[in-house]
């Protein structure tokens, strides 16, 4: 879906200083301008119809070019307005579609096609990256047209920019973004509407497809890493270059999105820990089921008891009690707990092409009917970031057979104050494959890094050891 067209909009978001106000009053005249001619802002067309330009003609956005084509009748009569799809923006107007084109509607290969025409009312950014796509959000924005996009990684990465950037703009130009976190899980609008009340105190879930779909494979089905692997991309889980997904890093941009909305704070992505799930073996699993759990890539988000905020992105073990256990295949699923609604869970599918392009759809209906966001982030706080938190761990250690390597172990972890819970071997089917594990009591996360650092410096261990948190303080089973 990425578009590679050498164009570049005139007003690049790394030069959003251009576009902040010199005085308050002229942000403020800005904010409360009435819009005259279309709720939705700069468009000239008519009243009764808003149009769209589609960056992107590819997966999703073939599936949102289906979607309002089959219920084109029945958005008219929820909305009162007929919703068109005016132009679509692709790299190679030649290469043959997978949906048909609504009539009237055109295929272009210029950005400026779209963001230059005053007749559409919504660009809809589905093209991916971080480059081309910055251009296309920030040249129809400026240009008075409301963006609906299904992009995290631009998000996660310009969030502030972007929130300046709209400061500045007349209220009825919108930024609706449902898709860019998990897919068809309405998991935005619930952080923007259902949570304004309430205090949310953890965040935990499986926001990535593909790592939820491989750790299925190599769990329940006793593939190896690259066996999953290898299936994930031949189901189109995975991306040519998978890194993004295996390292966790699409989970870590997702996790910063939610945290702005659960807690008012930007956090800069590198800040938070990032560990994917590359290191897993099967005895990682084999270990989890003698432990009556499994294990699954997590994005968690907690306050603790001061206020403060600390996050990771990791492999979990999970205890087969646990709702998030059985959330298998590409499926996503967030827990939230809070003060007021104590646990949430929304499960659903986390990617694709109608799912994703069902939550683009819910956000453009909402633009027809006259919703407005005003701050499309929720409000900013002074929350306090903390890059270290607490948990049991599990760590697994691989080893050159020595007497006194348990003693050694113990040792290291007195020195750095880690308490060891438990400690488990399975009996040995190859030397390669000679590993144990060890559960420790609740620690801090710094102290475990210490851990495995002194341990991998020993004359015993082979290779580097491997740690994981456990989810919840209540996993023994």
């Amino acid at each position: 879906m990425r578009l590679q067209i050498a164009y570049i909009a005139a007003a690049a978001l790394g030069r959003v200083s251009s576009f902040t106000p010199s005085t308050a009053a002229r942000q403020t005249m800005l904010r409360s301008a009435s819009s005259s001619t279309s709720s939705l802002g700069m468009s000239s067309s008519s009243e009764d119809t808003i149009t769209l330009g589609i960056f992107g003609g590819g997966t999703v956005g073939g599936g949102i070019v289906e979607i309002l084509s089959n219920k084109a009748d029945y958005f008219k009569q929820l909305t009162g307005k007929s919703i068109e799809v005016k132009k679509v923006c692709v790299r190679d107007a030649s290469k043959p579609r997978d949906f048909t084109l609504p009539e009237g509607c055109s295929i272009v290969t210029s950005y400026d096609d779209i963001l230059n025409d005053d007749s559409i009312d919504v660009a809809v950014e589905v093209m991916g990256g971080t480059t081309d796509a910055k251009d296309v959000v920030v040249g129809a924005l400026s240009n008075g047209k409301s963006v609906v996009t299904a992009n995290k990684a631009l998000i996660a990465k310009d969030l502030p920019e972007i929130e300046t950037l709209l400061s500045t703009l007349d209220s009825a130009t919108q930024f609706r973004y449902e898709a860019a976190v998990c897919g068809g899980i309405p998991i935005i609008r619930s952080m923007q509407s259902d949570f304004v009340g309430d205090n949310i105190q953890l965040m935990c879930g499986i926001i990535n497809g593909c790592t939820n779909f491989m750790l299925t494979a190599m769990d329940r089905d006793k593939k190896s890493y690259d066996e999953a692997l290898s299936e994930a991309s031949d189901l189109g889980y995975a991306e040519a270059d998978p890194t993004l997904d295996v390292g966790g890093f699409d989970a870590r941009s997702k996790l910063k999105i939610l945290m702005r909305l659960a807690y008012g704070m930007n956090v800069e992505e590198d800040e938070i820990s990032c560990r994917g799930i590359t290191e897993l073996t099967k005895i990682d699993f084999e270990y989890a089921k003698m432990l009556g759990g499994t294990i699954k890539l997590l994005g968690v988000a907690e306050k603790n008891d001061a206020g403060e905020v600390s996050a990771y992105v990791a492999p979990c073990y999970v205890t087969n009690e646990d709702a998030l256990s059985s959330v298998n295949g590409a499926t996503n699923a967030i827990e939230v707990l809070s003060d007021n609604l104590v646990s949430s869970i929304y499960i659903g599918q986390g990617a694709g092409r109608y799912p994703t392009a069902n939550s683009c759809i819910n956000d453009i209906v909402a633009l027809a009917k006259g919703d407005q966001t005003p701050l499309p982030f929720n409000p900013s706080s002074d929350t306090k970031f903390v890059n270290n938190y607490e948990s049991v761990f599990y760590l697994r250690l691989s080893y050159r057979d020595q007497v006194g390597i348990t003693r050694q172990v113990g040792e290291v972890c007195e020195k750095h104050g880690v308490s060891i819970h438990s400690l488990l071997q399975n009996p040995v089917a190859k030397n390669q494959e000679s590993a144990f594990a060890i559960m420790t009591d609740k620690v801090d996360y710094a102290a475990i890094l210490k851990v495995m650092a002194d341990i991998e410096a020993l004359s015993w261990c082979k290779g580097k050891p491997f740690y994981m948190p456990v989810l919840r303080d209540d996993w023994q089973v």
